[in-house]
């Protein structure tokens, strides 16, 4: 997306806010930060490292801000709505939130009540809810594994979309900076599915190693999550998550990426090559 029209926006306009990103150097916070950076856009970056404690009110500098990007590292379901209720009073005017597929219609889940929250603020507001991130393999808890060479996860040959995070960033920019997104909840997915197993080869293919899936039964996974130290509830929840994919529940591609930004996401082949020739995953 062409973000140089900004720059030669009027006085009044969004480059003379602050724009909040909550979780501002985590894998989607980092990059909206930095496409707003990029676009003149003044920003607040709202860490715990920058003084911001989404437990301590005292610390929600929301001075001067007009729009915000608001995650919940933690899925507690609390503190989000809390912050949207000071966001309303301190004066912001838009709110970009991102969740999780399965939050729509769905009271018990940890994250509905930040959504909640959002939706009858009052406020524009955009809700992002994207699937599994590609950035998972090089970013986060699959990247061990394929260093090792041993992908090891209950998801037999199960399939799910696998979404880029610089995906998830356009989409958050746009509904921060343009127009025309208020009262919108896109479904962000990769243009397919794949199995982690096809992601291995993938990865094999592009680095010149091989790495591997390698299928566990799930209660296995589970206590070995749980030996790591894992606690118990914890350990069942992610397992549920992985044998949805097991068991063909998470296959949907979504039309999110299309609809906020007038195009398809980004391949999940483009992904590994770019993230191979950056030497990420050499062991």
């Amino acid at each position: 997306m062409d973000v140089l029209p900004w720059i030669v926006q009027p006085a009044g306009s969004w480059l003379d806010r602050m724009i909040l990103v909550l979780g501002g150097t985590g894998k989607t916070g980092r990059r909206v930060t930095q496409r707003l950076q990029g676009a003149g856009h003044r920003v607040r970056i709202a860490t715990r490292s920058t003084g911001f404690d989404l437990d301590d009110p005292a610390t929600w500098a929301l001075d001067g801000v007009t729009a915000a990007y608001l995650i919940e590292p933690s899925a507690q379901p609390t503190r989000l709505p809390r912050l949207v209720d000071a966001a309303g009073k301190g004066g912001v005017r838009r709110l970009v939130l991102m969740t999780a597929p399965g939050v729509a219609n769905n009271r018990d889940h940890p994250l509905w009540p930040a959504e909640e929250a959002v939706r009858t603020s009052g406020l524009e507001w955009t809700i992002v809810r994207p699937t599994w991130f590609a950035q998972n393999f090089s970013e986060a808890f699959f990247l061990p594994g394929i260093r090792a060479g041993e992908l090891v996860l209950p998801t037999g040959d199960g399939r799910t979309t696998f979404v880029d995070a610089d995906d998830i960033a356009d989409v958050a920019t746009a509904a921060l900076t343009e127009d025309g997104h208020n009262g919108q909840a896109y479904g962000l997915t990769g243009a397919r599915a794949h199995s982690f197993g096809e992601a291995a080869e993938l990865i094999s293919a592009a680095t010149g190693r091989t790495i591997r899936h390698v299928d566990i039964n799930p209660d296995d996974f589970t206590a070995a999550q749980i030996a790591d130290g894992v606690p118990a509830e914890t350990a069942r929840q992610i397992t549920h998550l992985y044998v949805s994919i097991r068991n063909g529940q998470a296959t949907e591609t979504l039309d999110g990426v299309r609809r906020a930004l007038g195009r398809q996401p980004r391949a999940f082949e483009d992904y590994v090559t770019t993230t191979a020739a950056s030497g990420v995953w050499n062991p």
